[in-house]
């Protein structure tokens, strides 16, 4: 058996494009374009891709489309009071903080600021509460929000006698993922590095998400056979003198096991981006309704 391998690239270009054609039906419609404002704190080379690349990808959608970008000497006032400026802007509706911060930043309150209901990762303890409150009508984070698609493209929104398996127990990751899952209904356990019997309690998924942040640590031994695989990984390593990503599933092996599996790159990653942009137009949808 040979894994269906997922193709994160043509899943999120076709929830981008719904993105811009409801966008657009919208527009015609006399309704107001959904306003993205990314805000990026020093100059982390990595960082400055995402912004870059989020920008691009709101304005393809037919957002209106803010990036500030402030020196890494900012400090956290400055930072609170922009993030307040942006909150009561009428055409933003989607408010991002680049992570990670310089480490002079307070995290959390600065994600504390954001207003909750243009919080577009999801991350404000406001709507993790709702999150796992199992309600609906809040950004969930992207990455696991991506994760989710997939598995209902697959699976079914419906994941009753399901058993999944999130290894990593990250706030950005880890668990909201679980909440998820157990939104949709699925048995969940949530592993982290000291769980033992790791590979065993994996064996038992039906799903498996990776976020662990480790290369290749998952084996083909680890997983069920026919078992969905999500690798949420990614890691730089050298292979063979060269540079390569990889993520935490040994792919080339459990591709031979799994019944699907998400590729590094071109599985997750693309995913997040796509549900950025689908987070924004929800909350641009919400505000009308307020």
């Amino acid at each position: 058996m040979t894994a269906t391998i997922i193709d994160g690239k043509a899943f999120a270009a076709d929830i981008r494009e719904q993105v811009r054609l409801q966008v657009e039906e919208n527009l015609q419609k006399g309704g107001v374009r959904p306003g993205l404002a990314v805000v990026l704190v020093g100059d982390d080379a990595a960082s400055d891709v995402y912004v870059r690349n989020k920008g691009i990808a709101a304005e393809a959608a037919g957002f209106y489309s803010e990036t500030h970008r402030l020196p890494g000497e900012t400090t956290q006032q400055q930072l609170l009071d922009l993030i307040q400026e942006l909150n009561h802007k009428s055409s933003i509706h989607g408010i991002l903080v680049q992570l990670p911060l310089p480490a002079h930043l307070d995290k959390e309150a600065v994600i504390a600021a954001i207003a909750p209901h243009k919080d577009v990762d999801g991350f404000h303890p406001h709507n993790v509460g709702k999150l796992w409150l199992g309600e609906k009508d809040c950004p969930v984070p992207c990455t696991p929000l991506g994760c989710s698609l997939i598995l209902e493209h697959h699976l079914g929104s419906n994941l009753e006698g399901k058993k999944a398996v999130v290894i990593g127990a990250s706030n950005i990751v880890g668990k909201p993922m679980a909440a998820l899952l157990m939104r949709m209904r699925a048995t969940v356990t949530v592993c982290n590095s000291k769980t033992p019997n790791l590979p065993e309690v994996a064996r038992q998924a039906d799903i498996l998400v990776v976020a662990a942040g480790r290369a290749e640590l998952v084996k083909a031994d680890w997983i069920k056979a026919g078992a969905i695989v999500l690798d949420v990984g990614i890691n730089r390593i050298e292979r063979d003198g060269k540079a390569q990503l990889v993520g935490d599933v040994d792919f080339a092996a459990a591709k031979a096991v799994a019944g699907a599996i998400t590729p590094v790159p071109g599985g997750i990653g693309p995913m997040t981006i796509a549900c950025l942009l689908r987070n924004t137009l929800q909350l641009q949808q919400l505000s009308t309704q307020m």
